[in-house]
């Protein structure tokens, strides 16, 4: 039986942080499904509703190869957990000469780490979650800190420190990003008081970028953007942690015009090709 990977977009991305996305872009490859599914996430289309086409190896192995030929300064595998299989399988068809970047959750297990680690030049995992009732109510994993706080330290043991070229463009190495929510300053506190803990040259981002999407009446806490009070205590308290570097991004980020259209864009699919429809099964998690 063929391997099929579920793919919504492919294309140069220019609204990463500037390590990745340089001049040129970072080779965005955005896979449909994923196994946390967030209640606000700003790519419900296809986390949550499983917007994509279905595409053979060789084909994924394609459009890797593509991006590169584009000038991209990066391969930036979008929430690739739940394919990782298939996308090893691609990556070794495809050779890239360009870092490849695991762009996850967080949520990932040892084992498969283990199982990537050799294929990944930069992982950039989110930590969402520092407190279990709040990552229960929004993801249904109460585990979730238990499991990205050990993943996150395996994936900087895995890489080592953060190293960068002649132009500022990472290389090797583990970013860390923070999605700062609304209404959840204590949350990012105690997030911050953890990635303080991870080893030297362990670059963070701090995201402003939070945008109401999709139906949030069960969650009123989460149906606006970040207040300036809010962001400015986290840089505030951001401030104190000498041995933390990274970006942080400002509050016009928080705007939905920066969310990609996943229209199949660069995978080759046609026209005549229609995406599985919003609301179908979005493929193992």
């Amino acid at each position: 039986m063929k391997r099929l990977v579920r793919v919504a977009r492919a294309g140069l991305h220019h609204w990463e942080e500037p390590c990745l996305s340089g001049s040129r872009g970072s080779g965005a490859v955005f896979f449909s499904g994923c196994g946390l599914r967030c209640v606000f996430c700003q790519n419900q289309e296809i986390s949550r509703k499983g917007r994509g086409w279905n595409l053979e190896v060789p084909r994924l192995a394609g459009i890797f190869r593509d991006l590169e030929e584009q000038g991209a300064h990066n391969l930036n595998l979008v929430t690739p957990t739940h394919f990782a299989d298939p996308i090893l399988e691609a990556l070794a068809l495809a050779r890239p000469r360009i870092p490849v970047v695991w762009n996850s959750s967080g949520y990932e297990s040892l084992e498969l780490l283990a199982r990537v680690a050799p294929q990944v030049d930069i992982f950039l995992p989110d930590l969402k979650y520092a407190w279990p009732g709040l990552a229960a109510r929004y993801c249904a994993r109460e585990d979730y800190f238990e499991v990205a706080s050990a993943a996150i330290r395996a994936m900087r043991e895995a890489t080592g420190p953060a190293r960068f070229d002649e132009e500022g463009l990472m290389r090797k190495g583990t970013l860390v990003r923070h999605l700062v929510l609304p209404g959840n300053l204590p949350n990012t506190l105690d997030i911050l008081d953890f990635l303080a803990t991870l080893p030297e040259a362990t670059p963070v981002s701090i995201m402003a970028q939070y945008t109401p999407v999709g139906a949030l009446a069960a969650f009123p806490e989460l149906n606006r953007t970040l207040t300036i009070q809010e962001y400015e205590r986290v840089l505030e308290v951001l401030d104190g942690f000498e041995d933390l570097d990274g970006w942080v991004q400002d509050l016009q980020s928080a705007d939905s015009q920066f969310i990609p259209p996943f229209d199949g864009s660069g995978l080759g699919v046609g026209s005549s090709q229609e995406p599985l429809s919003p609301g179908a099964d979005p493929g193992p998690a």
